[in-house]
């Protein structure tokens, strides 16, 4: 529990997992099973910036492997930490499973305020953040693959698909190793706009349940 006493944010998403979970038939374990990240990577890694080495501290969290590749954003923010980035992920696996998309869940984040750093500094650490995650085929398009989210965007998708097509000069696929791209690099039109547009499209449906509104307290 947070100070206020409160549920954090990895809690919160457990709760919700455990209110869900008490209305299916699983199997005995199976709960545990799909509610813990198989994985979290830990990196901290240095770049020499302003004449002094500046350490940077990044995470990728697989939540669920059974279906691959797994998907979900790399952030750049100073409130990132694993429990965070492990909360996230997991919320990709129950988002994904829910519309029926064919992806596990992962999440990605590095301890970073990108206001504080220009351009050309931004590229590289973010290049060396991707660079220690393809090492490990935590980016790889056939296994994981991210995509922007807060304190990133196109940019930066822009940086993470270049620095994988360095390493793998082979791979007919490199482009996919992540969404998001800016379309002259690949990516696809109506990206920017589909995190809002999808709030859109989940308020509108909602608005439309009168019992839903009832209980939420809202009228419209």
């Amino acid at each position: 529990m947070s100070v206020s006493g409160e549920p954090s944010f990895r809690e919160s998403v457990d709760l919700m997992f455990n209110r869900a979970s008490k209305l299916m038939d699983l199997s005995p374990g199976l709960e545990q099973k799909i509610r813990v990240c198989n994985s979290t990577y830990t990196v901290r890694f240095g770049v020499r910036l302003r004449g002094k080495i500046e350490t940077f501290t990044g995470y990728r969290s697989v939540h669920s492997e059974h279906m691959e590749p797994v998907k979900g954003g790399i952030r750049f923010a100073l409130s990132v930490n694993q429990d965070e980035v492990e909360a996230l992920a997991a919320l990709m696996t129950y988002k994904c499973a829910l519309v029926e998309t064919p992806f596990g869940g992962s999440k990605g984040g590095l301890c970073i305020d990108p206001r504080q750093w220009d351009e050309h500094e931004l590229e590289q650490i973010t290049r060396r953040f991707a660079y220690e995650l393809i090492k490990r085929d935590l980016i790889h398009p056939a296994q994981n693959v991210p995509a922007p989210d807060m304190g990133t965007g196109e940019r930066e998708m822009a940086w993470i698909a270049d620095q994988y097509a360095r390493m793998n000069t082979t791979d007919i696929n490199a482009k996919a190793c992540v969404t998001g791209k800016p379309p002259h690099a690949g990516g696809i039109q109506g990206r920017v706009e589909a995190t809002g547009r999808g709030v859109q499209f989940a308020l509108r449906e909602f608005f439309r349940h009168k019992d839903d509104m009832a209980k939420a307290g809202l009228t419209g």
